[in-house]
C-alpha cells in the first residue's frame, strides 16, 4: 500500500481558482478509482480532497475573487453530479463488501470454513 499523500498546510501558494481546479480534478479521479474499486487509492484521494477543501477555507476573504464568479458556479454544478455518483458507488461497494463478509462468516458457522479444522481456526475467524 502506498504511503498517504500529504499536502503541506503552510500558507497556500495557490490561488482560489487553482484550488477549485485541483478540487475538480481530484473529484474526477475519485470517480475513476471508485468505479475501478481501487479503494486504497480512492481513500488517499479523499484525504487529498479534504486537504484541498481546508486550503480553500483558509484563503482570506479579501483574496476570494473566484468563488463568486459564474465560472466557479459552473464548476460547482459540474462537481455535484460526480459527488452523487461517488457516494452511490461507495455505498454500493460498502454493501457488497458487507455481503461478502457475511457470506464468509456464514460458511464458518456452517462448518465449511477454517473453524471446522479445530480451535486454532476458530480463534482466527472471530469477528473483532
Amino acid at each position: 500500500m502506498l504511503p498517504p499523500a500529504t499536502i503541506h498546510r503552510t500558507k497556500s501558494v495557490f490561488t482560489e481558482r487553482q484550488l477549485w481546479e485541483k478540487y475538480l480534478a481530484v473529484t474526477k479521479e475519485l470517480l475513476k478509482f471508485i468505479k475501478a474499486e481501487d479503494i486504497d487509492m480512492f481513500l488517499q484521494l479523499v484525504d487529498q480532497r479534504q486537504a484541498l477543501m481546508e486550503m480553500m477555507q483558509e484563503v482570506p476573504l479579501a483574496e476570494r475573487d473566484f468563488s463568486g464568479t459564474a465560472e466557479c458556479q459552473a464548476m460547482r454544478e459540474a462537481i455535484k453530479p460526480m459527488d452523487m455518483q461517488i457516494m452511490y458507488k461507495a455505498r454500493a461497494w460498502l454493501n457488497k463488501s458487507r455481503r461478502n463478509n457475511q457470506t464468509v462468516r456464514g460458511y464458518d458457522v456452517a462448518g465449511y470454513g477454517a473453524a471446522s479444522y479445530g480451535a486454532a481456526g476458530n480463534v482466527f475467524n472471530r469477528q473483532l
